[in-house]
């Protein structure tokens, strides 16, 4: 079997959403659960969030995330094998200074509209860059695979 339309397939699922499920870890070890629209731009995914988040801060001092998207529930087949693609992040602050730091919060607004320019206005919102460094996709029962990052190749789960 092919892997080329399923990695089609999980891009799909990626350009089909605005949103991305975040899963972070507390200095504490206590995992916790969230979610961010997002940005998709040059293999990173790009969120704007508040330091009133818990996950803000997990991500902030971890500097690590898992990040999820997942076939809707309106959509699957089967509830038991909804298409997910789940990537493990290294997570990174564009700081406020830096060249690229307007440049995204443009393309944020540019893709989520006035809410972005007014949290722009905010001082407790971060722009954390998510850039994937391992990743699994399930396109169903049976058909798990792991993703090469740089290149988005799939390979059977089991290498």
């Amino acid at each position: 079997m092919s892997s080329e339309p399923l990695a089609a397939d999980y891009r799909t699922l990626i350009a089909n959403s605005q949103s991305l499920i975040i899963a972070s870890s507390s200095e504490s070890g206590v995992a916790e659960v969230s979610y961010a629209p997002f940005l998709d731009y040059q293999n990173t995914f790009y969120i704007y969030v508040s330091q009133l988040a818990r996950h803000t801060g997990n991500m902030l001092q971890q500097r690590r995330a898992s990040i999820m998207f997942i076939e809707p529930e309106a959509e699957a087949a089967n509830p038991f094998a909804r298409r997910r693609l789940v990537l493990e992040c290294a997570v990174d602050e564009i700081e406020k200074l830096e060249a690229t730091y307007a440049q995204l919060l443009d393309m944020l607004q540019d893709r989520f509209g006035e809410t972005v320019a007014v949290l722009r206005v905010l001082a407790d919102f971060h722009l954390l860059a998510l850039t994937p460094v391992r990743g699994q996709y399930v396109a169903g029962f049976g058909k798990a695979f792991s993703i090469h990052v740089e290149n988005g190749v799939l390979l059977p789960a089991s290498q």
